[in-house]
């Protein structure tokens, strides 16, 4: 997944839909600009050049497609002869192409890089972007490669499972749980929501990490939710009951049987599968008297897709961005390039937008790009901190039968993320 995370995400989708938005225009709306204080090692401020800026994107090699797609949505935002000019620049999908972009593009000239595409093209380019006080604004989710002068634009697990704890919190709930694959995603998921529940002063969670296979997620669903203990003591008295050998212990028996068993010693749980894994711990949940009518089940934005196998768990939320706040754009490539970008496209024409706003205001000064209300793009708000962490405004959604429904909308402001 961190390898090539963004493209993950993209491949998911989040059940973006048509329909028009009204009031669109093909820039990105800003706050005021009040600045963070850049905590730590800062980040070298150099002079940068207002009105050029680097795209770097895979135009030739496997993943040219997307980049021809997302250079197009760039364009959208900003035009051929518009300000800031638009340096694009071949990465061909390697780090090593990516970092001769990035070379060749700040000796260009240009005040400020939009890519590349992958975790491992964004490792190689920071450097070189660090050396020269260039700040980056990479496509990947894999926040790992956040640092002062280099945001990841990719929606992360991170973001989503802070997002849905904030949800949970405003109902009431905050005692979580999270059953998760023993993979680099279950351990991403896992470290989200630690920390998304130290920050919003929530109990410690309890995380479990699973091997594949129903014998595993058996195991780990009675161990998280201490069956035993719930369901020991009534069992116990069952065993009394029918040990009587008397019609009247037969019927107290059954009765025991009926008896309410005790809520799991968690309100929310956090999952990460999709397909058969998933459809597993759907059917094993029950069984162990966990209702989703008394436990908030959590997942990722993957969980959009029918195929994801979220069908099973009606009522699970997952947080992704609204749909209609990209459907203006959607419609604009459309109408220019012919069909529909894929979503990764977004964090192009958004990266563009940045650009042309602050070049118009002066430049791209660490100041000017984490400033404190953020940007309000396609996707929703974000919020690009001095430590290199993007904070997303996402929206809610909940798991029906006849497909998603909102439940909480974006934060209307950056300071909603």
């Amino acid at each position: 997944m961190l390898l090539l995370a963004t493209l993950a995400m993209a491949g998911c989708g989040y059940g973006y839909s048509g329909g028009n938005a009204g009031g669109y225009r093909p820039s990105i709306g800003i706050a005021g600009p009040t600045p963070y204080q850049t905590p730590g090692a800062p980040f070298p401020e150099r002079t940068r050049n207002p009105n050029r800026v680097a795209m770097l994107l895979p135009l030739t090699g496997g993943y040219a497609d997307l980049g021809q797609a997302m250079l197009r949505a760039a364009q959208l935002a900003l035009p051929e002869g518009e300000t800031p000019v638009l340096d694009v620049r071949d990465t061909g999908g390697t780090p090593g192409g990516a970092a001769n972009a990035a070379r060749d593009a700040i000796a260009g000239g240009a005040g400020l890089i939009l890519g590349p595409l992958t975790s491992a093209e964004t490792a190689a380019v920071a450097p070189v972007a660090r050396d020269a006080g260039v700040a980056v604004l990479a496509f990947t989710n894999d926040p790992s490669q956040g640092q002062p002068g280099v945001w990841t634009l990719g929606v992360t697990p991170g973001q989503q499972v802070r997002r849905l704890m904030m949800a949970a919190q405003a109902q009431g709930k905050g005692h979580a749980a999270a059953m998760l694959p023993d993979s680099d995603l279950g351990h991403i998921m896992g470290d989200a929501l630690r920390q998304s529940a130290i920050a919003l002063g929530l109990p410690a969670p309890d995380i479990r990490l699973h091997a594949s296979g129903m014998p595993a997620i058996n195991s780990a669903v009675r161990d998280l939710s201490d069956y035993g203990n719930r369901r020991g003591p009534i069992d116990a008295q069952m065993r009394a009951a029918r040990a009587r050998g008397t019609p009247e212990g037969r019927r107290a028996a059954q009765g025991l049987a009926k008896s309410h068993i005790a809520p799991p010693p968690f309100d929310t749980l956090l999952l990460a599968e999709t397909g058969e894994p998933l459809t597993e711990i759907a059917a094993v949940l029950p069984y162990y008297d966990i209702d989703p009518g008394a436990v908030q089940i959590l997942g990722p934005a993957q969980w959009s897709a029918p195929s994801s196998g979220s069908g099973n768990l009606p009522g699970a939320w997952y947080a992704a961005p609204d749909p209609a706040t990209r459907s203006a754009m959607d419609q604009e490539y459309s109408g220019k390039f012919g069909g529909h970008p894929p979503a990764i496209a977004d964090l192009a024409f958004d990266a563009a937008s940045v650009a042309r706003v602050l070049g118009a205001q002066g430049g791209f000064s660490i100041a000017a790009l984490t400033q404190r209300g953020g940007f309000a793009g396609v996707d929703g708000w974000f919020v690009l901190l001095p430590d290199g962490e993007v904070r997303r405004g996402l929206a809610v959604f909940r798991i029906e039968r006849g497909g998603p429904t909102m439940v909480e909308p974006a934060p209307a402001s950056g300071a909603g993320t």
